[in-house]
């Protein structure tokens, strides 16, 4: 269900005490649906969970992502920013900024900061531009490279989310598709509003990651 459009829906999670989604619920006890291992675990589910790709792998597909959205963002007209997405409280300004800000999000746990939802909730400043934008994406994506050749990027190392303890390799295939789902809706804004480009990602580059099925929620 959509629970910005369902208030039934709203309710329930109320009661369960949830205050984000996606969660799967079962009476009264649920999961936060970031988890894929976490998922099949929780519906009982005699399926393989984890990550497809390795950490190499997902390195190259999310610094891809983010490149591909620095070539996007500068051909949004400044005044469209304020547009906000189908079917959601939020501007093409903050897509902008939150595709790069789950990458921030995840360095930030690497360095030992829980991840906690609030980070996803950020929003750039009211007046940001596309210039702004890709500022921000470009510093993120050097922190992110600076990252993978000089950090510890053990797949196996346990980091601090809200949904409890994940691997980095789980948290960093979350933080990719989560990153490349967002450039991809960025690649169908800009089709909206008339402004052409080469389609920098094709559907190859989001092979054997979880991706959802549709660009936009429902």
């Amino acid at each position: 269900m959509n629970v910005l459009e369902d208030p039934a829906g709203l309710a329930e999670l109320q009661k369960l005490g949830v205050r984000s989604v996606p969660v799967l619920s079962r009476g009264a006890k649920y999961t936060f649906g970031q988890s894929t291992k976490q998922i099949v675990e929780f519906l009982g589910l005699d399926e393989k969970s984890g990550p497809e790709l390795s950490t190499d792998e997902l390195a190259a597909r999310v610094d891809k992502f983010m490149t591909a959205a620095l070539e996007l963002i500068p051909l949004m007209p400044d005044d469209r920013l304020d547009i906000h997405v189908p079917g959601r409280p939020r501007s093409y300004r903050t897509l902008g900024f939150h595709l790069f800000r789950v990458v921030q999000a995840f360095l930030d746990a690497n360095d030992g900061v829980t991840l906690v939802q609030a980070m996803f909730r950020e929003e750039p400043a009211p007046d940001a531009s596309t210039a702004d934008l890709v500022a921000y994406g470009t510093a993120i994506r050097q922190r992110f490279r600076d990252w993978w050749q000089a950090g510890d990027t053990a797949a196996t190392r346990s980091l601090s989310t809200y949904y409890g303890p994940q691997s980095l390799h789980e948290l960093m295939e979350r933080t990719t598709w989560h990153c490349g789902q967002h450039v991809r809706q960025y690649m169908m804004l800009l089709e909206k509003e008339g402004a052409s480009h080469h389609r920098p990602l094709v559907p190859s580059d989001f092979a054997r990651l979880p991706m959802p099925q549709n660009v936009w929620d429902g």
